[in-house]
């Protein structure tokens, strides 16, 4: 099993250790023709506005979108789960517009706001960690939108089908859980369950 890691801005080197150690085999996706031999994608974070810039100037919005039309699973965390996003508060051009949620950007301060917290997510047995950078939230999902976590009552991972984001960034801790639950999202969908 091959998982991509959009290796355009962010950690992706962080996101691919996640991965290996969670049992698949993490690549860095740079050209749009490598999502062809992948059965996930991860985009990781970064500054979202950026991230959108440089999937349109290397084509990766519509490559992205076939991708998901072929059922295959995308993990976007942080800035990847605003990309995700169908729409974003205030007046900032949505980017992949997937996932049916709201989101608003940097929802939980700046740079010197970020914080480590334990996070209970349905489907993982015991609460995993969770690191938040300048980190978004998810203001509103659609009813086809599971909900997964929240703190202080506030929506931070959520999933839509193949679809799974997060507020918050999994890869820069040694818990890779979420990854492990993105893998077997990943298995499901290769195998025709979901």
């Amino acid at each position: 099993m091959k998982i991509g890691v959009l290796a355009l801005q962010g950690a992706v080197t962080e996101h691919i250790r996640s991965i290996s150690l969670a049992g698949a085999d993490g690549v860095p996706v740079k050209r749009v023709e490598q999502l062809e031999d992948l059965d996930g994608l991860i985009i990781p974070g970064g500054e979202s506005t950026t991230i959108g810039k440089l999937m349109r100037k290397y084509g990766f919005m519509e490559a992205i979108r076939q991708f998901s039309e072929q059922g295959k699973p995308i993990f976007g965390t942080c800035a990847g789960l605003i990309v995700l996003a169908e729409r974003i508060d205030g007046h900032e051009e949505a980017h992949l517009k997937l996932m049916n949620m709201t989101v608003a950007r940097n929802a939980f301060g700046r740079q010197r706001e970020s914080f480590e917290t334990d996070l209970v997510v349905k489907g993982i047995d015991e609460p995993i960690r969770a690191v938040f950078i300048r980190a978004p939230l998810i203001m509103e999902v659609g009813s086809d939108v599971e909900v997964l976590s929240t703190y202080k009552d506030e929506i931070v991972t959520a999933r839509q089908g193949h679809l799974l984001a997060a507020s918050f960034h999994p890869e820069l801790t040694d818990d890779f859980r979420l990854h492990q639950y993105f893998i077997e999202m990943v298995e499901a969908s290769r195998t025709g369950v979901q």
